[in-house]
């Protein structure tokens, strides 16, 4: 299946539709896969979209460092960051660097796939499904094993307005 990949007749510009989704607050989360080189990439676009069966889904540019070794992945792993871990974040953010090396606290999981130390919590999931999206691939994975309370926090890293920002919740 293959989404739009041009913009309506009146459709919004990409500066306004940039303005638009800065308003969404977002958690943050590091998708990793296994490859030659294996890699990681720092993601807001992660959701949740089914409960049965039990499916998730992420976005990636396919102009992406990353994009090689996630189309070719069968497992990927997909962290979710506290509010401490802005740093881990940045690190998977950067461009030009090997991102899994910068970090270091990670260790090989199943099929290889990278799984990251001290996170809020970790899903290990098989991929089922790509669909081409404009200049993105939807990536849709099924949870096959997943751990919480791995890191010192208990409050996700958020994104919001072009920043990181810590959630405080009402009394």
């Amino acid at each position: 299946m293959t989404l739009q990949t041009t913009a309506p007749t009146g459709a919004v510009d990409a500066d306004l539709f940039r303005q638009l989704l800065r308003r969404h607050a977002a958690a943050v989360v590091v998708i990793t896969a296994p490859g030659e080189p294996a890699t990681g990439f720092t993601a807001t676009s992660f959701t949740s979209v089914s409960l049965d069966p039990p499916l998730v889904s992420f976005c990636l540019a396919r102009t992406a460092s990353a994009w090689p070794a996630v189309e070719a992945a069968d497992t990927v792993a997909v962290h979710v960051l506290g509010q401490e871990q802005e740093h881990v974040a940045r690190t998977f953010s950067a461009r030009g660097i090997d991102r899994l090396a910068e970090h270091g606290a990670w260790r090989p999981g199943p099929d290889g796939v990278p799984l990251l130390d001290g996170v809020l919590a970790r899903l290990v999931c098989r991929v089922v499904d790509r669909v081409r999206a404009g200049d993105h691939t939807i990536v849709l994975a099924s949870p096959l094993d997943g751990e919480h309370g791995l890191g010192e926090s208990e409050t996700p890293l958020v994104y919001h307005a072009g920043r990181y920002a810590e959630l405080r919740h009402a009394d």
